[in-house]
């Protein structure tokens, strides 16, 4: 297997001593690495798949049976030799490898991750937390040669993936708009000043899951924990910190799907702790066309 380890941003002392001890030659990069620094994937995926005999994205949407809705599969491609992308950084930084990978379609490269920081929400996702990995060395191991597991994919119209959690709301007041998980409404606000009854009218969280359908999706109860940040809208520099604690849920209507919508009045929102520089009237998450393979419990 051809592992190839990117270190980005800073990492912690006991986790750069075990990086420096077990991968010498790891490639560094900035915090949350950006599409010039993460064009060499494209040259790692094409020298060890350079023509992938698999159906295409156009051709596996207009199937009539699309496998995706199904439960998460091994990738299909069978490079000359197997790869994997070990990434030591922040929820961040791991989002931007996927996002990348997912845009030259080579998601049959297994993803490891080492998370630098104890408040990684994808970390908890894919059973990396402290106490199933109790030390750095352990947390690299695990990365390093762990069995890569098939696992939903979601992503947006804007060809971002989410691996840990998003966040859509009014910055600075209740959400005014709807949100909607496949074809079932998590909730309908159109008065800023009113509500149905049920708390809070602050805006949706979900969170990715492993299988499928694909995420799972709550309405906010309080206020994001990135409402202050969307609202002073600081220089993009500030905007990867992460939150002591997330905002409340409502933990009784929890909707599942393949798909969320959401449309309404400058909607803010939140990627894997990446606020987006603009807000939108409407986005759409769904589940891709093709499984990751990531190396997870």
């Amino acid at each position: 297997m051809t592992t190839v380890v990117l270190a980005c941003g800073e990492v912690p002392p006991a986790l750069s001593d075990a990086l420096r001890d077990a991968v010498p030659d790891a490639v560094r990069l900035a915090a949350v690495p950006g599409r010039r620094e993460l064009k060499m994937l494209d040259g790692i995926a094409s020298t060890y798949l350079p023509v992938d005999p698999t159906p295409s994205l156009d051709e596996i949407a207009a199937q009539p049976d699309v496998p995706h809705q199904a439960d998460p599969r091994p990738a299909p491609q069978q490079p000359d030799e197997p790869v994997r992308i070990v990434v030591v950084g922040s929820d961040a930084a791991l989002a931007a490898v996927v996002t990348r990978l997912m845009r030259i379609d080579a998601m049959w490269v297994s993803v490891g991750f080492v998370p630098t920081d104890g408040t990684s929400l994808i970390a908890q996702n894919w059973g990396l937390g402290d106490d199933q990995l109790p030390t750095p060395a352990a947390a690299l191991e695990f990365a390093l040669r762990g069995p890569a597991r098939p696992t939903a994919v979601v992503r947006d119209d804007a060809g971002i993936v989410t691996l840990g959690c998003a966040e859509i709301f009014h910055a600075g007041a209740t959400l005014v708009g709807e949100v909607i998980v496949d074809s079932q409404t998590l909730f309908l606000n159109q008065d800023a000043t009113t509500w149905d009854g049920r708390p809070g009218p602050y805006g949706a969280r979900f969170v990715p899951t492993t299988g499928a359908p694909g995420l799972a999706a709550a309405r906010l109860t309080t206020p994001s924990v990135w409402d202050a940040v969307a609202a002073a809208r600081p220089p993009r520099k500030r905007l990867f910190r992460t939150p002591a604690q997330p905002g409340g849920v409502d933990p009784d209507e929890v909707l599942t799907g393949r798909a969320l919508q959401a449309g309404g009045v400058d909607l803010t929102v939140v990627r894997d702790t990446v606020v987006h520089p603009r807000t939108v009237s409407s986005v759409t998450f769904y589940r891709h066309l093709r499984d990751g393979q990531f190396v997870r419990r």
